[in-house]
């Protein structure tokens, strides 16, 4: 599952402005609409665009790594994935 790092990097650049960004502010800016930020905030393992994975690196000035980060689904006591 992918997990996005959109929280972290929100805080880092309030913390380096010194100042409140908003989920409206970050889709104004790249073009994303509210509810795939919101979708990627919120929902274990979203399917989301690359291009706006690349628009969110843009924005951040990052690399996708500090973005997107691999965690592996864990597995059930069966031995199965869990969902």
């Amino acid at each position: 599952m992918l997990r996005y790092k959109l929280k972290e990097l929100t805080a880092e650049k309030e913390f380096r402005e010194r100042r409140r960004v908003t989920v409206q502010e970050i889709a104004e800016a790249t073009g994303i609409t509210r509810n795939t930020l919101s979708k990627m905030l919120n929902q274990h393992g979203a399917s989301v665009r690359s291009e706006n994975l690349d628009r969110l690196c843009a924005y951040f000035v990052c690399r996708i790594e500090e973005l997107v980060e691999y965690v592996p689904d864990p597995v059930n006591a069966d031995g199965g994935l869990t969902d």
